[in-house]
């Protein structure tokens, strides 16, 4: 469930003020203030008051070359304690020659593609000195808001008109998808499978990674 990116970095990034980007950005979004914790068996959400935000560091980690990046990346990436906010992390990883990687890594609980590419615009705002008054206003609506919503809308009268269309529409005998395949459909419905590991060519690996980009899929799609 953890969301880790790398953002490469040229010229000499001043970390005091990308620790205090971050900083901001947990302060504007409960999501990022938020741990999670049971109450009677039921996780709930905790959510720290903005005036008193959980702590966040930037951590600076000086490597050599192209392997220890990588290597540090990897070793980045581990288990949140979901108890302890904020669920974010982030690190720079200074490669030396004016060269530098920003780790990020979030959990999925509190983040998504979505808003993934929100907050790195924002960090960006922040960073390069656009604050949280007037070019960052206050948020009207936060997450839980979202979710409140979210919960009323299933058990209203549309819903369950719509439910009970949905119902009726497939009652009975339903046909069977018969999509195009390199083998017969067999007689009898199994859940029986296999996995067949393969390499593929750095031909063929850009051509698959070219038509992703240029209809907009994942490559996991494609």
């Amino acid at each position: 469930y953890n969301m880790p990116g790398v953002l490469l970095l040229e010229g000499e990034p001043d970390a005091a003020r990308l620790e205090q980007a971050f900083r901001a950005l947990i302060r504007r979004h409960e999501a990022l203030r938020t741990a999670f914790t049971l109450r009677d068996g039921v996780p709930v959400q905790r959510i720290a008051p903005k005036e008193a935000p959980p702590e966040f560091t930037l951590p600076r980690i000086r490597v050599q070359g192209e392997a220890e990046a990588r290597q540090a990346a990897r070793a980045f990436i581990r288990p949140f304690d979901l108890e302890q906010a904020p669920l974010l992390r982030a690190a720079l990883v200074d490669e030396g020659g004016n060269r530098h990687r920003l780790l990020v890594d979030m959990h999925h609980i509190v983040s998504d593609g979505v808003s993934t590419a929100i907050l790195l615009e924002e960090l960006s705002r922040l960073y390069n000195g656009e604050g949280e008054g007037e070019a960052l206003p206050e948020l009207r609506i936060q997450y839980k808001d979202y979710a409140v919503w979210q919960q009323s809308e299933a058990g209203s009268e549309r819903v369950r008109a719509q439910e009970a269309y949905w119902l009726e529409r497939l009652k009975g005998e339903l046909p069977v998808l018969d999509l195009p395949a390199d083998r017969t459909r067999p007689a009898v419905f199994r859940y029986t499978g296999g996995v067949v590991h393969f390499t593929l060519g750095a031909e063929r690996t850009g051509g698959l990674k070219r038509l992703a980009l240029r209809t907009g899929a994942t490559l996991y799609m494609v």
